[in-house]
């Protein structure tokens, strides 16, 4: 006998809501990426479980894209399998988001940010999650040979069918950023947000980016947090060999990346994280989130357990001064 899902009654009073740039968005401080684990390569059951105990804890933003897997397209199928077996009742507590721009099919259309691409991707996206409209649609990364004025058009036209309620946009450079949120403005719909990748091994965003996002009153929801898990506990001990970095064929992380000089950063920001009574991974989380800048922080996760401890961050946000000032001598 099927047992129907039913959700934690208490599912809001933990959680902590940041608005969203200048909009009527308000999302949770820790959203849930399906970047990983949600593919058909992946336990279904164990994707299930993660996604109704995020809707328990108060994270009603599940973010994805079009090319989410593997194989592209199965995080989507997935991820609509879920929401319509239990969580169709709660569709409009929830905030959906998905993105186009990486390869989805051969041929000049495949990928980028034409019109037609960005588009049809969409209709795609709905059609796999069994969804009339996702609530964010990005484009996930700027195309150096489509004009800025029609992926943004094309954004635009999405929410005018009713296929998306807000635009984002996502690894743009600050100067495409502006630009783009310009058009969008003159377009009649708004940029509500812009996803960069942003921890405290990547900094890149604290040049020009969060001071435009400030600037445009755009929201800004951080990818990677925790640099591919060197910010977590994982790497303490050495390299696991079953571990992201460990697999040759990880495009994203590698041995030659974790270094004694990084190692030795692990260790130390490891400590202070104890000080704190926090994992690493939470102090990581939790450093961004003292921004407030950052509306939210996507986290990814392969177990209920993990995603456990990675929304506990939000229990301590507050740093020291002598806290930052180590954590800077540490990154330095």
């Amino acid at each position: 006998m099927k047992i129907k899902f039913i959700p934690e009654s208490t599912r809001y009073d933990s959680m902590i809501y940041r608005r969203c740039g200048n909009s009527g968005v308000q999302l949770p401080a820790v959203s849930l990426g399906l970047w990983h684990n949600f593919g058909d390569v992946d336990d279904f059951q164990v994707a299930k479980d993660i996604i109704y105990k995020a809707f328990d804890l108060g994270i009603i933003h599940f973010d994805l894209a079009n090319n989410y897997g593997p194989p592209p397209g199965s995080a989507e199928k997935n991820f609509g399998i879920i929401l319509n077996d239990g969580l169709k009742d709660h569709r409009d507590e929830l905030v959906i988001s998905s993105k186009a721009g990486y390869y989805m099919w051969p041929g000049p259309y495949g990928e980028w940010g034409s019109r037609k691409y960005i588009i049809a991707s969409c209709d795609q996206s709905l059609m796999r999650m069994n969804l009339e409209y996702v609530d964010i649609f990005h484009a996930h990364r700027p195309d150096p040979d489509t004009p800025l004025e029609e992926t943004m058009a094309a954004l635009d036209h999405l929410v005018r069918q009713g296929k998306a309620l807000y635009i984002g946009i996502s690894n743009y450079t600050p100067d495409q950023t502006r630009k783009a949120a310009r058009i969008l403005k003159q377009l009649g719909t708004p940029c509500l947000i812009h996803q960069p990748k942003y921890s405290m091994f990547e900094r890149t965003p604290e040049r020009d980016l969060l001071n435009i996002l400030s600037e445009e009153r755009i929201g800004c929801i951080v990818f990677s947090p925790l640099a591919q898990g060197l910010l977590t506990n994982r790497y303490l001990n050495g390299i696991p060999a079953d571990s992201r970095a460990a697999k040759s064929s990880s495009p994203f992380l590698s041995t030659k990346q974790i270094t004694p000089e990084v190692l030795e950063k692990i260790e130390k920001l490891n400590s202070l994280a104890q000080q704190r009574s926090q994992s690493l991974a939470q102090m990581a989380i939790a450093w961004l989130l003292k921004n407030p800048v950052i509306t939210s922080v996507l986290i990814g996760a392969s177990s209920t357990r993990q995603l456990i401890d990675n929304a506990a961050s939000i229990k301590n946000l507050s740093f020291t001064d002598e806290e930052l000032k180590t954590i800077e001598q540490i990154l330095k």
